[in-house]
Formats: C-alpha cells, structure tokens, sequence
C-alpha cells in the first residue's frame, strides 16, 4: 500500500490515490503522525505534479509543515527541482508556508534570495510579508543571504521592499557573529551594496564580535 501511495503521488495520478484512500482511510493520518516523513505531498512536489499536490494539501494541510528526513518541507522540493508552477499553486493555497523552516531554519523566501531569484521573491513577499524576519541557525535575515551569495538582484529587490514596508531597521540586525548586512559588504567588498545601503538610515558605527565597524 505504501509503495502504491508513492507510485500514485510521484505519477500526479489523482485516481488512483482516491481508490487508496477507499480502501485505507487512515492511511494519510497514519503518514502525518510520523515525526519526520516523506509524505505524499513531498512526493508530488518533488516530482512536479501539481494538482495532486494540490488535491494533497486540501485533503490534509499539515503535510505542508511536514519535513521529510533529509529536513525539507514539500515546498522546498518544488523549488529546489524548479517546479514553479507547483511553488506558485502551493503558496497560493496557503502563503504561510513561504516561512516554514526547514534545513538551519531557511525558509523558501531565504532560498530565492541567496539564489537571486527575484521573480519568486517579489511573489513571496507580497504573499507573506511576515517571512522577511525570520533568521536562520545563524542569525542571518534574507538580505544577509542575499548579500553573502552576491545575489545583487534579489538585494535590490529586498532593500527597495523593506523601505517601502517600514521595515528598513532589518538592516541593522546582526548575524549570530554580530554582522549586519554592511559588514558583510564591507568585508567582501561589495561596493554596490555598500552603497545603497550606506546612504539609508542605517547605524555605520555598529561593531561587531570582532569589535569591528563597517566603515
């Protein structure tokens, strides 16, 4: 029955998955109180396959705040195998899910903003604004990460958002090192970002756990 219930999954065949269900009505609660579980909807997503994950994500929600062994949810899936339009229905169906952490606390907005995917990243704040404050095991917000990747695109598009939203005093919060976004600049050089971020209202003479400033 388990390798049925992935085989229907990995294959996006809806009716087949409903002649499961006929037969093994507890099958989905069983899989969901696995601590950590390759669920359905893991398995859907990964591969793609839209409407079911879709039709899996009504039928039972809290896959979508699953993690599966390997410590992703099943939106990372979709994104990291460049399923956008399974990204797009998942976060649309619930937007919430652009803050679920998974592997060192990143969330989905923190993986488009490293990787300068700034299409999905203006998406994401615009569906769950709230996803910008959360940090990671390191204490880095998404415009940390965008900076230490040099994603100077998805900088552009996070600093512009901030501003606009009032949310421009991320730019003073420090990494787990004490780092704010400009020390980052400044130590790899990145005089773009220094730029638009040394004209801001933003603190220069902030120190870090090595008691440096970033001017």
């Amino acid at each position: 029955m388990e390798e049925e219930v992935k085989r229907a999954a990995r294959e996006g065949d809806i009716d087949a998955f409903d002649r499961v269900l006929e037969r093994e009505p507890l099958v989905l609660k069983q899989i969901d109180e696995i601590e950590f579980v390759e669920t359905p909807l893991h398995t859907a997503a990964y591969a793609g396959c839209t409407d079911l994950a879709i039709e899996m994500l009504s039928l039972k929600p809290s896959f979508g705040r699953k993690l599966n062994p390997g410590g992703y949810s099943p939106l990372d899936l979709a994104l990291r195998n460049g399923h956008r339009d399974t990204v797009k229905q998942l976060i649309k169906f619930d937007p919430k899910l652009i803050q679920f952490r998974s592997r060192e606390r990143k969330t989905p907005l923190h993986f488009v903003a490293e990787n300068n995917d700034v299409d999905l990243l203006s998406e994401f704040l615009i569906a769950c604004p709230t996803a910008i404050k959360e940090l990671t095991i390191r204490g880095e917000t998404a415009v940390h990460l965008a900076v230490i990747s040099g994603s100077i695109q998805a900088f552009k598009v996070l600093i512009g958002w901030l501003f606009r939203t009032d949310n421009d005093d991320i730019l003073d919060w420090k990494d787990n090192n004490g780092s704010t976004v400009l020390h980052i600049a400044a130590q790899t050089s990145q005089v773009e970002v220094i730029k638009h971020v040394a004209k801001e209202r933003v603190d220069l003479d902030v120190r870090n756990e090595q008691n440096r400033t970033a001017s």
